[in-house]
């Protein structure tokens, strides 16, 4: 339900809550615009059938959500700009009839998963060290487990040293910790055009501007790097890049690329930032463009994209020249990793678990994304991707068609909620999160609403070594 204006079968029990999601979701979906005035309370009561009160009761849970404005004497208007909460790409609105949600990027809930956390954690029952229990000394947990970290990152294509590796809670404070390091209010941060979709809210947090770089098939196109840091006129302090397939398109980027823009970043003296969410996931690709230029390179990847979601554990590969101030960063927004956290995650990679687990997501993967390219000839991703990039045909409405989607109970992330600027219509396709019956279920509702045109070449992506 994202359509606008509602209609009085889209009401359910409550009502209340059944007409703040409506209005949610037509806000979510672009229904309703930033600045659009909803109707009186008396008349939209008399449009859906229900009380006075009931839209009132709605209204002000709107109001709570932070997604509408009441004005005495005006009425009530959908918030414009930035609001407290983030603007998240996937579906969030509940209902009481759950879609089959494609919209959020996970791995696949192997019953694997389930049976490594049951027995490590009776493991651990057994001989928690006083440090997962106890420690307060953020130090520690680099020392204790800098090792493990080190080993993982090693896996990625990073060689380095413990010492240079901050150990965090997920990929995303990690990416603050970066931000925070390589640039100041107002600064300038390159990234691709279509980019992580946390990347905006840490930005605007953080009080730094953005600036899409336009590229190609093969990624970020080094000389548009070069030429936009000179427009800048020294404000541009760093480029942030997802080379490894967890950005929105599913690219996998070749290694002459790679090295490409990191020389184009040291010419332009930019800091890189690497973001790598999906880890060691695809199992032949190139080394990770950091290693291209470690001395100015912040790498920060995780374990809850590619081994387990509730494993929030990532980390942060610094330079040297930076490492101090990461470290104090870091101290001042969240002290240290949780060492239970970063115990089971050193039970898993030391003891084989991890590899396990990587095994059996790569397989059931596989197998997901030829389904999936066999049933959408239009997506693009590669073959252990947890996602797939599905552009639309030129002039297609992207919010209806989303909306036709969910209206069939299956939820997707709009193509406009990673863009940097306007672009052409396209969806992203998460495939891990659905069991696979329900998958191939949804995959054909998708085939089945997308708009007539001519689809984008299908590939699934080999990554050159």
């Amino acid at each position: 339900m994202s359509h606008w204006p509602l209609r009085r079968t889209d009401i359910t029990r409550p009502a209340y809550r059944s007409l703040a999601q409506g209005v949610a979701a037509a806000i979510d979906a672009g229904s309703l615009a930033p600045g659009a005035r909803l109707p009186p309370h008396r008349d939209l009561a008399w449009q859906l059938g229900v009380s006075v009160q009931t839209v009132s009761r709605a209204y002000e849970e709107l109001i709570r959500a932070d997604l509408i404005s009441g004005e005495v004497g005006r009425g009530s208007f959908v918030k414009r700009g930035p609001r407290e909460t983030i603007e998240v790409p996937w579906f969030r609105a509940p209902t009481d009839r759950p879609p089959i949600d494609l919209s959020m990027m996970t791995p696949v809930a192997l019953p694997q998963i389930a049976q490594a956390w049951s027995e490590t954690l009776v493991r651990l029952s057994d001989r928690l060290p006083a440090s997962a229990m106890m420690s307060f000394r953020p130090r520690q947990t680099m020392a204790l487990y800098g090792g493990m970290a080190a080993a993982w990152l090693a896996r990625c294509g990073m060689v380095v040293p413990a010492q240079r590796i901050l150990i965090t809670n997920g990929t995303t404070p990690a990416m603050f910790v970066a931000l925070s390091c390589a640039a100041q209010p107002g600064d300038i941060i390159a990234t691709e055009e279509t980019t992580c979709h946390t990347l905006r809210p840490a930005a605007l947090h953080l009080h730094l501007r953005l600036k899409g770089i336009a590229g190609d098939d093969r990624g970020m196109d080094p000389d548009a790097l070069i030429a936009a840091a000179r427009a800048a006129g020294g404000r541009m302090k760093a480029v942030f890049l997802l080379p490894s397939g967890g950005g929105p398109s599913a690219r996998i980027m070749d290694r002459d690329r790679r090295e490409a823009l990191a020389q184009a970043a040291a010419g332009a003296g930019l800091v890189i930032l690497e973001s790598d969410p999906t880890g060691p996931m695809p199992p032949r690709r190139p080394p990770a463009l950091s290693s291209f230029a470690p001395e100015r390179s912040f790498y920060f990847t995780g374990l809850s994209k590619c081994l387990s979601p509730g494993l929030r554990l990532g980390f942060l590969a610094m330079p040297e020249n930076l490492a101090e101030v990461a470290l104090n960063r870091h101290l001042s927004m969240a002290w240290m990793a949780t060492p239970l956290m970063a115990e089971i995650a050193q039970d898993w990679i030391t003891g084989g678990t991890a590899e396990t687990l990587l095994a059996a997501q790569r397989s059931e993967l596989a197998a997901r994304n030829r389904l999936a390219a066999r049933i959408l000839p239009g997506s693009q991703g590669f073959l252990h991707g947890l996602h797939r990039w599905l552009p639309l045909p030129p002039g297609c409405d992207e919010a209806r068609t989303l909306a036709k989607a969910l209206d069939r109970q299956v939820a997707l992330a709009p193509g406009a909620g990673f863009a940097m600027r306007p672009q052409g219509p396209a969806l992203r396709v998460s495939i891990g999160g659905a069991p696979m019956r329900d998958l191939e279920q949804a995959l054909r509702i998708v085939s089945a609403v997308l708009p007539p045109g001519e689809p984008a070449q299908n590939g699934l992506v080999k990554p050159s070594v």
